[in-house]
């Protein structure tokens, strides 16, 4: 396989993953809304910090308002990270390596593309937004699971495969961290109470995790179990340990790079040492950061072993790397012992 096309895959899983979990994370916001009392005001700004598009959103509007902050994450084609943004990206990546995935997946790709930009006022309506995002994220789940189902899994599928897992870690960081930010302003805790319960509630829903926390974590909804099973549990698919111990049993059928082993255990220790139970109480932003940190450095590092350069110089907005491309030699006997 050429470094080229592993490249494109596992750009395309990324940007899959981001459009979903895009979705998720503006329905943090949307889900509270419905669930607290109107007199409740809700802040809509730690959504642009959480996605680290500050600077961006600023040049664009002038109010971080819930209309402007909607738009800007969701169909604003000016955001290069919006849910529009990323389907592009996807697309383009995806274009050149139609042969290495089923012929459905490139169709049910344009479907949701064209869905989003001819709805994209959908968004914007609150009345409307939680059905709009809704398809979105089943949209992307089906592309997913035609994917998982009828792709082979050979060595596309697992370039593709750590792409998806490293932005679904990422994308997990960012929810938990927007209940870190307190998205309730802090006034309006003061003046009506907490809604601690209210906020895990929906972090879990976000993430389709309500069910499971449920089944494996035996613990009514607050913020030390919520924190600890989403970050630490080995065994659900959107935990941050589960998508980095995926990225890990991927490596084996890989080329060996001991920079990506140990920047992956780097991060592993981060999340596994985690004392949980203190940082929900003191704040989580720190230690989200650092994984946010572990993860970019792995990026780096996958980037710099499979294909042929920094992630700085060849990854770019639009998800279309340059056309230099080397094989990459993909012999048995070279393959780490796992």
């Amino acid at each position: 396989m050429l470094s080229r096309v592993a490249e494109h895959l596992y750009w395309f899983g990324r940007y899959l993953q981001r459009v979903e979990n895009s979705a998720r994370l503006i329905n943090v916001n949307t889900i509270l809304l419905l669930d607290l009392p109107r007199r409740v005001r809700l802040g809509w700004e730690p959504l642009i910090e959480i996605v680290g598009a500050g600077g961006a959103f600023t040049e664009l509007y002038d109010t971080p308002n819930e209309e402007n902050v909607v738009r800007f994450l969701s169909v604003d084609v000016r955001n290069p990270g919006s849910m529009l943004s990323s389907l592009n990206a996807a697309r383009e990546n995806l274009r050149t390596t139609r042969d290495w995935v089923p012929g459905d997946v490139w169709e049910k790709l344009n479907d949701l593309y064209f869905h989003v930009q001819d709805q994209s006022e959908r968004a914007l309506a609150r009345s409307s937004r939680h059905n709009f995002l809704n398809h979105v994220v089943d949209g992307a789940l089906r592309i997913y699971g035609l994917l998982v189902a009828n792709m082979s899994h050979d060595v596309g599928f697992r370039c593709l495969r750590l792409g998806a897992s490293l932005e679904q870690a990422d994308m997990t960081t960012r929810i938990v961290d927007a209940r870190s930010t307190r998205l309730i302003r802090a006034k309006s805790a003061q003046e009506y109470g907490s809604f601690d319960h209210v906020e895990w509630m929906s972090v879990l829903r976000s993430l389709m995790a309500y069910q499971m926390y449920l089944r494996h974590a035996h613990n009514r909804v607050s913020g030390v179990p919520v924190v600890r099973f989403l970050l630490q549990d080995r065994e659900f698919p959107r935990s941050v340990m589960f998508c980095l111990l995926t990225i890990g049993s991927t490596l084996p059928h890989l080329p060996p790079h001991p920079d990506v082993q140990r920047a992956l255990e780097r991060t592993r220790l981060v999340v596994h040492d985690a004392d949980v139970e203190r940082l929900v109480t003191s704040g989580l932003h720190d230690l989200m950061d650092d994984i946010q940190k572990g993860l970019g450095e792995l990026h780096e590092a996958i980037s710099g072993a499979f294909f042929g350069g920094s992630a700085e110089e060849r990854a770019t907005e639009s998800g279309c790397p340059s056309e230099d491309a080397a094989p990459l030699s993909f012999d048995p006997a070279s393959r780490h012992d796992g």
